[in-house]
């Protein structure tokens, strides 16, 4: 948000802050939200770099599509260990997924 925008915002009454201070999230559950939200984005991500289809990658995980779509969007329904397990049958190897979790792992997402 531009300087202007947001002073403009602050004179006439309203707050303005970060989604985690809206929803007043402590630092763990931003940090979980955050990891949810980069694994999600890279299980799309390698998904259409390897040219499956949601289809393809339920199957390969043995699960159904409705719950590929729920993975690469976050669904909090969906576990973190099946978004684990996808990123892997994917290609991704622990070193890369740790880098993720790190910070470390630069990938330039393609748009959903």
């Amino acid at each position: 948000m531009d300087k202007q925008k947001r002073q403009n915002l602050e004179k006439t009454g309203f707050r303005v802050g970060s989604t985690a201070d809206f929803l007043e999230l402590s630092p763990e559950e931003e940090a979980y939200l955050e990891i949810r939200l980069q694994i999600s984005e890279l299980i799309r991500y390698q998904r259409k770099k390897r040219g499956w289809t949601q289809v393809q990658l339920a199957r390969a995980l043995g699960s159904s599509q409705s719950r590929v779509a729920k993975m690469e969007v976050g669904d909090p329904s969906t576990s973190l260990d099946l978004m684990v397990k996808g990123l892997l049958r994917l290609g991704i190897s622990k070193q890369e997924l740790g880098e993720l979790l790190t910070g470390d792992l630069h990938v330039a997402l393609q748009p959903a």
